[in-house]
């Protein structure tokens, strides 16, 4: 009996938000290296936790990486990964395998588990949703010199109307990082970057980005120092002390760009607890880090 009142008392948490945020839309980026468990209950979590926003009538739109999955695909063909600044160098016969893992492979199996769930998804290569241009990284050895990393983008537009299609009709849709440059071909792009120009771009309620870390370490070597708290205006002292750098700072300037837009607040969860989407937004306490304005 106690465990039947602890879930009621669950739910009972959980109705205020849901009331909340009916109607609204929500992003989420889903990625980490979670994404490869071998456990099924791991990876089937964070579609679970889409079918059950569209039951209560939220409308999410999922943004999907693939890294690990990439880099064993390009190891395969014999090729080497290489990064710089955080960003995978990214060759002509690289950006195929990139466009094939992300929009053919990983893509329609999120959208097949959705599916198998009770949800509704449609899965879509970024290329029909993003337009970019050519990243250029800056060279720190040479000031004001720029490194050509090959077919990367910097997403600059989003066609949200196959979205807005999709929402209508309480699908959800599935989007892979890959756009369409100014020169007609396919690049490859941050996720984290797609994932808030769309939120942007569909004035969504809430982002929501999912890693394997537990959120924001106020010592990156401590996984329970997690700040549970930010403000935008703060952002730039905890660049400075070395809290938000590397892999982090495309996806805090992504949270950033997306709350000056207009998003409420932006979360940073870690794939690997069960449902960490459902608690972050419809619990009191939440978990991982939120930055608001």
């Amino acid at each position: 009996m106690q465990d039947l009142i602890a879930k009621a008392e669950t739910l009972l948490e959980a109705l205020p938000y849901i009331q909340k945020f009916s109607g609204a839309t929500f992003v989420v980026k889903y990625g980490g290296s979670f994404m490869d468990s071998p456990d099924v209950d791991v990876r089937n979590s964070v579609a679970r936790d889409v079918v059950f926003l569209e039951a209560v009538e939220i409308n999410p739109v999922v943004v999907h990486g693939g890294g690990k999955a990439i880099t064993r695909a390009m190891e395969k063909a014999g090729l080497k990964a290489d990064f710089i600044q955080g960003q995978r160098v990214t060759d002509e016969a690289a950006v195929k395998i990139v466009d094939g893992v992300l929009s053919r492979e990983i893509n329609p199996e999120i959208v097949k588990t959705i599916e198998a769930l009770g949800g509704q998804a449609r899965g879509f290569s970024g290329a029909d949703i993003f337009k970019c241009r050519k990243l250029l990284l800056d060279d720190p050895a040479r000031p004001g010199a720029k490194i050509d990393i090959g077919f990367v983008g910097e997403v600059i537009a989003v066609n949200t109307d196959p979205l807005r299609q999709c929402i209508s009709r309480g699908v959800t849709p599935v989007v892979s990082p890959i756009a369409l440059g100014e020169d007609g071909k396919i690049y490859n792009c941050n996720a984290d970057v797609a994932a808030a120009q769309i939120a942007i771009a569909l004035k969504a309620k809430r982002l929501v980005f999912m890693s394997d870390v537990p959120g924001l370490l106020g010592n990156p070597q401590d996984p329970e120092s997690v700040v549970s708290h930010i403000r935008t205006n703060e952002i730039g002292q905890l660049k400075e002390k070395g809290v938000i750098d590397r892999g982090m700072i495309p996806k805090v300037d992504s949270a950033v760009a997306a709350i000056q837009s207009g998003v409420e607040k932006v979360s940073f969860v870690d794939g690997r607890v069960p449902h960490a989407v459902l608690l972050e937004i419809f619990t009191d306490e939440g978990v991982g880090t939120e930055i608001v304005l």
